[in-house]
């Protein structure tokens, strides 16, 4: 279920608070090779499956920088954020990859609001650290400290 702030102005009372978790998503292969394409990343551990069925991992993982991306699609299906002009990547702290996503593994993300305070420039900005989990598994595949800015519309708090 998605937690939803009426205004950006909102999320200051909700620092600490646990968001909630998005859905739960399925690492394709064609998802690593589309990833791998874009990224000119073609290691055998991500692309190569029997090569990668003999290496560390014993298949093909998705990139680390994959699987942070993916927190871009999990957020919105964690929070809404209404009354916004606009919303705004403004940076990551603290990314770590403390597991590797084997193929075929399903992901989701966790999110907490760790801070939240007011721009200068009129927007609110927000850390929110996600989680994103492996199901079955005790590790989490990524953490990161988003950044992200939401601009309120004009005459909204």
């Amino acid at each position: 279920m998605t937690t939803t702030f009426e205004n950006p102005a909102a999320l200051k009372a909700a620092v600490g608070k646990h968001l909630g978790f998005s859905d739960w998503l399925e690492v394709t292969q064609e998802r690593i090779n589309g990833f791998a394409d874009a990224t000119d990343d073609h290691q055998w551990i991500h692309v190569d499956p029997e090569r990668a069925r003999g290496g560390p991992f014993g298949a093909c993982i998705a990139h680390g920088y994959l699987t942070l991306s993916l927190v871009n699609r999990f957020l919105p299906e964690i929070l809404e954020v209404r009354g916004v002009a606009m919303g705004v990547n403004y940076g990551a702290d603290r990314i770590r990859f403390p597991a590797p996503v084997p193929v075929g593994a399903r992901i989701r993300g966790g999110a907490e609001l760790v801070e939240a305070q007011d721009t200068p420039d009129g927007a609110v900005q927000a850390k929110i650290r996600v989680t994103v989990e492996i199901e079955g598994r005790e590790r989490p595949a990524c953490v990161v400290d988003t950044i992200s800015r939401y601009y309120p519309m004009r005459g909204a708090p």
